[in-house]
Parts: C-alpha cells; sequence; structure tokens
C-alpha cells in the first residue's frame, strides 16, 4: 500500500485470503490497488484454474471497493523445454488459450479485463503471436544465458556477461580465474568462456573458475582479462553491486542493481 504512493502497483491473487487480506489494507489506507488473477494454465505451481474458477475470484473481487479487477495472468513454464518447435507452438497456444477463455468468460460477465498477461523467456517468441495477450512477461531472455540458449533453445543474442581476471597459470592447460560461483551462477546451467577455443573442462568454486584447455597454450596469460556468458541471469544479476553498460566498446552507463542483497 505504501508503494501505491510511488508506483502502479499491481498485485496477482489466486484465493479469497489473498483478496480479503488486500482488500482490507487497501480500505484502511484509503487507496484502491489493482490485481489480476493468476490463472494455472499447466505449470501446476500457484494459480486458480481456468473457466468458472477465475470467474468465482472476479466475482470476489468486485465486491471490495478498494480493489480493481483489471485483468489475468498466467505463467505457461510446462512449455518452456518442449525441443520440437511445432510441438512447443501448439502447447503454448493451448495454455494460452485457457488464459484468454478465462478472460473472455470474466467479459461476458461485465467485467473489464484490460489485462491478459503471460509468458515467459521459454516461450515469449509464441506468445506474441496468440491472439488475446496484451502483455508478454520476457524475463532474462533480455540477457540470455547458457540455460536459456541451451535448455529452452531461446537463439537471441547473449548481453550480459561476468568479466574475471587470470590470477594463475599452474601448467601450460590450466587457468586460474578470480571470479566463481559467487559472481556467476551455476545452478541450473554452467558458464561458457567467451572467445577461449579448446576448453576440456570448466569448474566453479567459491572464489575461482578453473578452466583446463585441450592443449598446452600460453594464452590467457596472467592479467589477462576473460569474459563468461553466466549458466543463470536470473541467479547472477543480485550478486553484484552494478552493470556497465557497452555499446560499440564503449562505457556508455554504469546501472546500480537496486535490488542487491535485499532480501530479508
Amino acid at each position: 500500500m505504501n508503494l501505491l504512493d510511488v508506483a502502479d502497483v499491481i498485485v496477482a491473487v489466486d484465493g479469497r485470503e489473498n483478496i480479503l487480506e488486500l482488500g482490507e489494507a487497501a480500505r484502511q489506507s484509503g487507496k484502491r490497488l489493482r490485481v489480476v488473477i493468476e490463472v494455472n494454465t499447466g505449470m501446476n505451481r500457484a494459480g486458480v484454474e481456468p473457466g468458472q474458477p477465475v470467474l468465482s475470484i472476479a466475482e470476489e473481487i468486485v465486491r471490495h471497493p478498494n480493489l480493481h479487477l483489471v485483468g489475468v495472468m498466467g505463467w505457461e513454464a510446462h512449455t518452456a523445454a518442449i525441443r520440437d518447435p511445432a510441438a512447443k507452438e501448439k502447447a503454448v497456444a493451448t495454455a494460452i488459450g485457457l488464459l484468454t477463455a478465462s478472460a473472455d468468460l470474466c467479459r461476458q460477465a461485465g467485467h473489464d479485463i484490460a489485462i491478459v498477461s503471460c509468458g515467459g523467456t521459454g516461450t515469449f517468441l509464441y506468445c506474441v503471436k496468440q491472439p488475446g495477450v496484451t502483455e508478454v512477461q520476457v524475463g532474462g531472455a533480455v540477457m540470455n544465458d547458457e540455460h536459456y540458449r541451451g535448455h529452452y533453445n531461446i537463439d537471441m543474442p547473449v548481453a550480459l556477461t561476468i568479466l574475471a581476471t587470470v590470477t594463475s597459470r599452474p601448467t601450460p592447460t590450466r587457468v586460474i580465474l578470480d571470479a566463481g560461483r559467487k559472481a556467476m551462477s551455476i545452478d541450473t546451467a554452467t558458464p561458457r568462456a567467451l572467445n577461449v577455443p579448446g576448453v576440456r573442462e570448466l569448474r566453479l568454486s567459491a572464489e575461482h573458475t578453473l578452466l583446463e584447455l585441450d592443449a598446452p597454450s600460453d594464452w590467457p596469460r596472467v592479467g589477462d582479462r576473460m569474459e563468461f556468458v553466466p549458466g543463470y541471469t536470473d541467479t547472477t544479476v543480485h550478486l553484484h553491486e552494478e552493470i556497465v553498460a557497452l555499446r560499440n566498446g564503449q562505457v556508455e552507463a554504469v546501472w546500480k542493481v537496486a535490488g542487491r542483497g535485499k532480501i530479508k
């Protein structure tokens, strides 16, 4: 409710408990809060079942004068890893069809459903084609990483890398760098070293990355810098204080990571 003073907050709800608590908080603050209904389109995490259950939640929301129902949302994550493009497109269309049908059912009952929000990095290329969708949650695709490229087949440019420095060359095939798990996530995929041919093994510890090369080489040398594509950008960005933004090799901006270490 305090955030409403500085931002246009929209909260997703999927149960009566959500609605009652938010409605009372909005009433006490004298504010009106926009809400959307989260719909389970097959991921089977949170969300109201599509169809009549969505309409029932909508009817509950509109009974609270300090809540403003504005739409529905879903996340068809169960389709993200389907490798065959035709099968994936069909599965995404089926899932989003449940969402748009629920929105239409609410509209037929007189509710103003302006937002139909769906998608994520693994599906956005297909979501944007679906009729009735007003918003696609592109997610980590704005940066891309090894997880999205390898597991979700998202062939988009990589826009985020970690810059590390070579600190040791114990053997002609071994390279040690000063960035490990505390600098780049490895929980869903292994980071990839850019512009380094013949990497036989890449291993991360807390503070270091170890590369084993296929053949002896005197490059890179101690002090050289190397770029790594993170395994998973979603759990990498918050590890850093800032992001250095480059265009055509020149530093154009430095962005502070406002959410760095903010979870209590």
